[in-house]
């Protein structure tokens, strides 16, 4: 394999790999009458800082910053107007370092630093945190003590630079998070084992197959200079590394999440907060729904698209949960096709099946019409996945010239002549919300 290594780790998981340690003394530290509350909040918030710096070095600053300015806006905005407030400033200030991620790649025809693109991930996570708490400030589940000197600005600091979700991990909610932090030392159960033992041999497991696939991947063609149907083969299989790329990633942020305690216990979920996973690899790769998809992708970055976006938008809420999820992923070319291509490829998918559902009634016939969608289901989203994460005009020419786009196309067709006959107005937001 030309000198591939057995495994190929991003620095991300390196960074994620030193946290371990530390996540583990902390959960020990938890069992302890000595360790106060207010210890556990110093001790996440402090290594959240020295994680920062280990990763980014001088560009935790770009982290640090919106994260001390989303507590003062707590603290000195009143609970109906910081939300708007908040929202504002972090995708302000996010959007502005995503322009020095497209004037290095795009103008100065550079590669980016690698430290620079670790905090603009970091940053998009950090979005999720303060977000996510401000509407629990506005909707008024979080109320706020007007006391700098108080335990209320130390709980915010540390929910937002904790280090177990600092670099990566399924969104905590703060109510979660300061569950989980006050719970009594008599409650606190050392290690979840269990749990964090089938993410690690899953990761694993993910490594072991993606190094396979990027094998295959360098002795086989690219899009450019693949010929017709033999792109579809390159566009699957690359995909099917970049998905396996998230799935790995998502394995090891969980199993960080247990270790250090945040993890989603036997019992019943808080406040109907309790789903902290992100990855149901079985669903993702054998439902024949679009629409199941996207719910399942990622579930908390959904869920807080759900939340944010869709549940508060006055017209078309999915054309604008997608918009603004470009938006949040830096703007690049690829993404903004990619994620409006996926808004109107789930419309499609519920229109599609829903008629779908109506007129084939034979077993034999659903058992096909199943096969059939979900080879479609997986070549939509491997198309829309390349545009995603290719980013570049030039790589979204190749895909956009390539026999590939007679899968989104098709789909389109389909669309059209099924909104011509039949309107069905206001069910399209049910079937992402469900």
């Amino acid at each position: 394999m030309d000198g591939l290594p057995l495994f190929y780790f991003h620095p991300v998981t390196f960074y994620q790999g030193v946290a371990f340690p530390f996540a583990l003394l902390f959960n020990f530290l938890c069992a302890m009458d000595s360790f106060s509350i207010t210890a556990r909040y110093i001790f996440l918030l402090v290594g959240g800082c020295l994680l920062a710096w280990t990763a980014m070095a001088q560009y935790s600053v770009l982290v640090f910053t919106p994260a001390v300015c989303a507590v003062a806006l707590f603290q000195s905005v009143s609970p109906e107007k910081v939300h708007r407030w908040t929202l504002s400033f972090q995708m302000t200030w996010q959007t502005f370092c995503h322009l020095g991620l497209h004037y290095t790649e795009y103008y100065l025809q550079e590669p980016p630093c690698m430290r620079f693109c670790i905090t603009l991930s970091s940053l998009m996570l950090l979005t999720q945190r303060i977000t996510w708490l401000s509407l629990d400030i506005c909707e008024g589940k979080v109320v706020v003590k007007k006391a700098w000197k108080g335990p209320c600005v130390l709980s915010f600091c540390s929910y937002l630079l904790f280090f177990p979700a600092l670099l990566g991990g399924p969104l905590c909610s703060f109510k979660r998070f300061q569950a989980r932090v006050r719970q009594p030392e008599s409650l606190w159960r050392p290690l979840y084992l269990g749990p964090t033992t089938r993410r690690g041999l899953m990761f694993l497991g993910l490594q072991l197959l993606k190094t396979l696939v990027r094998g295959i991947l360098r002795a086989s063609t690219s899009l450019a200079n693949c010929r017709r149907f033999g792109c579809v083969y390159v566009m699957w299989t690359t995909a099917v590394l970049f998905k396996l790329s998230y799935y790995s990633h998502w394995m090891l942020d969980e199993a960080l999440l247990w270790v250090a305690g945040f993890g989603l216990d036997s019992r019943a979920p808080l406040h109907s907060e309790g789903d902290v996973s992100d990855t149901d690899i079985w669903t993702l790769e054998t439902t024949h729904r679009l629409s199941l998809f996207t719910r399942t992708w990622n579930q908390s970055t959904t869920k807080w698209l759900r939340r944010l976006v869709f549940e508060r938008a006055k017209a078309w809420p999915l054309l604008q949960t997608f918009a603004f999820s470009a938006w949040w992923h830096g703007l690049h070319p690829g993404q903004v096709f990619g994620f409006l291509c996926w808004a109107l490829m789930v419309e499609a998918d519920y229109l599609i099946h829903g008629r779908a559902k109506v007129l084939i009634r034979s077993r034999p016939g659903r058992l096909l019409y199943r096969i059939t969608s979900w080879a479609y289901t997986q070549l939509i989203i491997a198309y829309i996945l390349l545009a995603v994460e290719l980013r570049s005009v030039s790589a979204l020419r190749l895909l956009g010239a390539s026999y590939n786009s007679l899968f989104p196309l098709g789909y389109c067709m389909f669309l059209a002549l099924i909104a011509r006959n039949k309107k069905q107005a206001g069910t399209l937001p049910a079937s992402f919300t469900q």
